[in-house]
C-alpha cells in the first residue's frame, strides 16, 4: 500500500493533539497505540521500498552455437546399457502339519 509519508504525519499530529487533550488514561493509551501503528507503517513502508527487488528478464537467446545442435542430434553409441537381473525363483513352500492356511503370520 503506498500512502503518502506526508499524509502519515499528518494524521500522527492529529492523534498527538488528541492525546494530549485526553483526560483519561484509557483514552490516552489508544491515541500513543494508533501513533505507534502509523509509525510502524512508514518505517515498513520505507524498508519494503529498499527490498524490492526488481524483476530480472532474461535475455532472449539469439543465436545457439552449431556444435551444441549436433550434439543433441547425434545418436546415443557409447552409454552402457543396464539389464535388471532375472527374477530369483521363488523357494519352494515348505509344507507344515500346523493347519497354516497360508504364508502369512497372520493366517490361522
Amino acid at each position: 500500500m503506498n500512502i503518502p509519508v506526508q499524509t502519515l504525519l499528518a494524521k500522527i499530529e492529529e492523534e498527538l493533539k488528541l492525546a494530549k487533550s485526553s483526560a483519561k488514561q484509557e483514552s490516552l493509551r489508544e491515541k500513543v497505540y494508533s501513533i505507534k501503528i502509523l509509525c510502524e507503517l512508514i518505517l515498513d513502508e520505507k524498508a519494503a521500498a529498499k527490498m524490492e527487488v526488481p524483476v530480472i528478464q532474461p535475455a532472449p537467446v539469439i543465436g545457439q552455437p552449431a556444435m551444441n545442435q549436433q550434439i543433441f542430434q547425434q545418436p546415443i553409441l557409447n552409454q552402457q546399457v543396464f539389464q535388471q537381473p532375472a527374477a530369483m525363483p521363488q523357494a519352494k513352500k515348505l509344507e507344515m502339519d500346523d493347519e497354516a492356511n497360508g504364508d502369512s503370520l497372520f493366517d490361522f
